[in-house]
């Protein structure tokens, strides 16, 4: 046999398919990454503005002409307005000027994402000084000291998510990608949304009461982590069912290069280009990391979107995988065969 013979033998067309399929998938990793996280600039950062009347629209005009639109502001009717709203989520930062002193207040919130909050306050800063105004800035939802750069909430959410595809697709290895039958199929659900609610309560365990990383309701955290691995698990089933082994790398396509750097972990969502902003609260990641927050930081505030996103995700993941297997089982009974003892066949 020749080496070109050997060659065709030991690489099928099917391998050969799935390492394309590979390289393709780490180049999009790269330019996802990359594209996403390589320049982070604050773009039309949701920002209020309360003002003395005579002074409030200039201000706002002002503040909206910056170069690059950092900021999106808007005037409100006073401070605890503003504080409210940051509190919220429907604000990033609010600028309070004193109608009488020299000095206004800049209201962050580094609960949302320290980075933010640090660019709010030199875009701030710098857009005052010809003013000749000075700026003091208050915190309303500060991160905890032990959560660096308000990371815990991303990092917590990448590995339940992690979680739900790697259990996913240990069931689609060990047992086929495909269940042989409803049966199978409801097994796998039941196991996953097992599986979910321990990795839940565990990540919310040691993140919380172990390591002190992250302030908020233990209990609401456990069940966040359970609808966050539970939809990303059962998305995954679903495309294995769909597509056999190439669903695990459409599961790490959307989870991994599509959610995590437009998740807004590393960088909030008002710092990432369009596209990512775009797509970031549709998918799991994004959606766990702005709850994660919430729960967190603001009271819980402003969790019931990404909530219904998480839930749209193990609804659709939960009934494909119940559908495919349905119809695999319509497909095969007119045609299924069994072998006779005599070593024939006869209709199953």
């Amino acid at each position: 046999m020749t080496f070109a013979d050997e060659v065709k033998n030991a690489v099928t067309a099917r391998a050969a398919l799935l390492v394309v399929g590979v390289l393709a998938l780490q180049l999009l990793f790269i330019a996802s990454y990359v594209g996403a996280l390589h320049r982070p600039d604050p773009t039309d950062v949701p920002f209020g503005v309360v003002a003395p009347q005579q002074v409030s629209g200039r201000l706002v005009t002002q503040l909206d002409g910056l170069p690059g639109g950092p900021l999106d502001p808007r005037a409100v009717s006073d401070a605890a307005e503003a504080r409210r709203q940051i509190e919220n989520r429907d604000l990033d930062g609010a600028l309070i000027v004193s109608p009488t002193g020299a000095t206004d207040t800049l209201l962050v919130a580094s609960g949302g994402g320290t980075v933010l909050a640090t660019s709010l306050t030199a875009i701030v800063k710098e857009a005052e000084g010809p003013r000749q105004r000075t700026v003091r800035t208050v915190d309303v939802a500060p991160a905890s000291p032990d959560d660096f750069d308000g990371l815990s909430s991303f990092y917590l959410v990448v590995g339940w998510c992690v979680g739900g595809y790697l259990c996913a697709s240990i069931l689609a290895i060990s047992a086929g990608t495909k269940p042989a039958n409803r049966q199978r199929a409801v097994i796998r659900t039941a196991v996953m949304a097992l599986y979910s609610v321990a990795g839940g309560i565990g990540g919310a365990v040691i993140i919380g009461p172990i390591l002190g990383a992250l302030p908020g309701s233990v209990w609401a955290l456990s069940g966040l982590g359970a609808l966050v691995v539970f939809a990303v698990g059962m998305i995954t089933l679903a495309l294995e069912a769909l597509t056999g082994i190439v669903g695990i790398g459409l599961a790490v396509l959307l989870i991994v290069v599509a959610g995590n750097p437009s998740a807004g972990g590393a960088f909030p969502l008002p710092m990432l280009p369009d596209f990512w902003r775009a797509i970031g609260p549709a998918l799991p990641p994004g959606a766990g990391t702005w709850t994660a927050r919430s729960i967190a930081y603001f009271h819980g505030n402003a969790v019931t979107g990404p909530l219904l996103v998480l839930s749209a995700w193990a609804v659709v993941g939960t009934a494909l995988t119940l559908l495919l297997s349905m119809r695999r089982r319509d497909t095969e009974e007119p045609g299924r065969t069994a072998t006779a003892p005599g070593g024939g066949a006869h209709p199953a």
